[in-house]
């Protein structure tokens, strides 16, 4: 596999371990992740949740816990770490701002259009920013708004398809829908970062995300024109993954017939492994009273049938009675608890006999 080279910092393998709250990647699975080469994403989702003891303010203990994690990865590596932020998020602008200040190398933003992240940016930083987006529209406007308002271009984009787990940026009919497959927007948003990049002289690469799991499908996707990918899925299963090991095990035994699109209460359609919870959602027995942190922004008490980051906090420590996991739709694939360091050795394995075939069968 190459380098890939995001604004200048080199990654020597191309792959991205995706952000994936609540708690779900912390220090721990970001730490191994960087160490074998890759990047190691925390998610900030909900981390208040995990730092309650901390004090009264959920919010405060967001900031608390995201700069707790921040440090303790950087105890345990020295390799590429990243956030990921969802712009939904209430709080979005101070984990923008705490990310920054901790110096963590990359910032990944999706759920929604991260319009305005290059304004967080401080005197001498480095960290490096990078849109998740859904499909070369949206590209093309983030590429544009960065460019006029703030003479920033991304140091890379992630294109994320229908096959992800967690919120889709697509409806649900296009869920399904092979024209809005990862294969086929890949190539989209590859054109427009090139033709960003040749016009303002910056390489913007491309990295794909949403259903890769295998070595060969990252041979695959690679040979489309992505210079990297993003996965969750396949992390979740590792010794170092944060999540309990109710959650994992979640993974393990779920069927293919158990992966289902539901409406989150954030406003997306969002892939999950079908449990009680989810059930009982169905049959309209959930239903909060109260907001207990006003967490998401898009998120409306008076319709939501239940607070997600409650739910996915259960979740995390293995409640499916009170809480669902999301997941990607390759999950039901999963078979074992691995180790980061074997995962690697496993996808590069795949990659490499991917690659020889195709190159036997092209002399």
């Amino acid at each position: 596999m190459k380098v890939l080279n995001i604004g200048g910092l080199k990654i020597k393998l191309p792959i991205i371990q995706g952000g994936m709250g609540v708690g779900v990647s912390l220090s721990g699975l970001a730490s191994a992740v960087a160490n074998e080469g890759g990047v190691g994403v925390i998610s900030p989702a909900g981390i208040g949740f995990l730092y309650k003891d901390h004090s009264s303010d959920y919010l405060e203990n967001c900031v608390f816990g995201l700069t707790t994690e921040i440090r303790k990865t950087r105890e345990k590596s020295q390799g590429v770490i990243g956030v990921n932020i969802m712009v939904a998020l209430s709080n979005y602008a101070d984990l923008v701002t705490t990310s920054i200040r901790e110096k963590v190398n990359i910032i990944f933003s999706g759920a929604g259009l991260p319009l305005d992240l290059p304004k967080f940016l401080t005197p001498g930083s480095e960290t490096k920013l990078v849109p998740i987006v859904s499909s070369a529209r949206a590209a093309t406007l983030i590429c544009n708004k960065w460019y006029s308002n703030f003479n920033y271009l991304p140091d890379a984009i992630v294109v994320e398809g229908p096959k992800a787990g967690g919120h889709l940026g697509f409806k649900i009919e296009q869920i399904f829908d092979e024209n809005y497959s990862l294969e086929n927007i890949i190539e989209e948003v590859v054109a427009v970062a090139n033709e960003f990049g040749e016009k303002y002289g910056r390489k913007i690469p491309v990295i794909a995300a949403g259903g890769i799991y295998t070595g060969e499908d990252i041979a695959l996707i690679l040979e489309k024109g992505a210079a990297g990918v993003q996965m969750g899925t396949r992390f979740v299963t590792t010794t170092e993954c944060d999540a309990s090991e109710g959650f994992k095990q979640a993974y393990i035994q779920a069927k293919e017939a158990d992966v289902r699109i539901i409406k989150s209460p954030v406003g997306m359609p969002g892939r999950a492994i079908s449990c009680s919870f989810l059930d009982d959602v169905d049959s309209g027995k959930r239903r909060p009273t109260v907001c207990p942190v006003n967490c998401v922004k898009t998120c409306d008490i008076a319709t939501a049938p239940y607070c997600i980051m409650a739910s996915l906090a259960s979740a995390l420590r293995g409640n499916f009675r009170n809480g669902y996991a999301f997941a990607g739709s390759n999950v039901w694939r999963t078979d074992k608890i691995i180790s980061v360091k074997e995962l690697f050795s496993t996808l590069l394995d795949e990659y490499k006999i991917a690659v020889s075939e195709k190159f036997a069968l092209s002399i």
